[in-house]
């Protein structure tokens, strides 16, 4: 789906409590992250390229889609990096405090986190159904703001700063047909964003955003069906169309998406926050 971060049932309604599954690999300490919406595209990447940079990782998705996480920890397991797996959804608070906390005591002190999980759909602005419109802001909004909350709380607590990651996208910087309600939530990460690495700077604690445009992921097949529902083009007309409006004239990959967050993730990031960066090939300039 243009624009829809990769990971349409990452952080979607499970009332599950948090359970946890641990792989353990190595004995050395080390920095540790935690992912949401980890269990496959865009998220996915990340863990594996964090992994790569030398974090252990938490691995969040629902417990529904707990053969891709196993799969995402068993991979980072052969990188030879700790890794457990956390079931929460990120709407629910108590959920994502349980996450932490699993997290932190597994793994050790938290050093990032980044709030990847998120949902999408194509609609009119003038047809959203108020359960789509509440959900949308649940997700997208609400649990990147409870992911923030409570690993702030971790960085402070344990004095020693932190990095905050959150998910955006390139609908939060311009307006695209079809996309009203998730580009708000989009738009809501951004501003929020901007606040928290105001208020959290005092504690060593940056906080920024990337923002994907186009990226080839599985969602793209159910995100094309919703708009050809409403445009009537056909069939991989609109991803056609997308491509089109890229500069650099290709589809985004996830691991586009996990190279910026890698960076966000490391030292080399120390002096940025308040940041949201598009990585999105040039569909939009800032």
């Amino acid at each position: 789906m243009a624009f829809f971060h990769s990971k349409l049932r990452s952080a979607t309604a499970s009332s599950a409590p948090c359970l946890l599954r641990g792989f353990s690999t190595s004995k050395i300490v080390s920095k540790s992250v935690i992912v949401t919406g980890a269990g496959q595209g865009i998220g996915k990447a990340i863990a594996l390229r964090l992994a790569r940079d030398g974090f252990d990782i938490c691995v969040n998705d629902l417990e529904a889609n707990s053969t891709r996480a196993n799969s995402v920890v068993e991979e980072i397991q052969s990188l030879g990096r700790k890794a457990i797996l956390a079931y929460a959804d990120v709407s629910k608070l108590p959920q994502v405090e349980a996450m932490v906390k699993a997290s932190v005591d597994r793994l050790g002190p938290l050093d990032v986190i980044v709030a990847n999980a998120g949902i999408s759909k194509a609609h009119l602005g003038i047809d959203v159904q108020t359960s789509d419109l509440q959900r949308l802001f649940e997700v997208n909004f609400y649990g990147v703001l409870y992911s923030d909350q409570v690993a702030a709380r971790q960085f402070i607590k344990q004095g020693s700063g932190g990095k905050i990651i959150n998910a955006a996208s390139v609908v939060g910087f311009r307006p695209f047909p079809m996309l009203p309600i998730y580009g708000a939530t989009k738009a809501a990460v951004r501003s929020l964003t901007q606040s928290l690495a105001m208020e959290l700077a005092k504690d060593k604690v940056t906080v920024n955003a990337y923002a994907p445009g186009a990226i080839d992921t599985p969602i793209w097949d159910k995100g094309d069906e919703e708009m050809r529902a409403i445009n009537g083009l056909p069939k991989g007309q609109n991803f056609k169309d997308t491509v089109n409006a890229i500069a650099l004239g290709r589809i985004g990959v996830p691991e586009d998406v996990a190279k910026l967050v890698s960076f966000l993730a490391s030292a080399d990031s120390d002096y940025v926050t308040g940041q949201t960066m598009l990585v999105d090939g040039g569909m939009a300039f800032s």
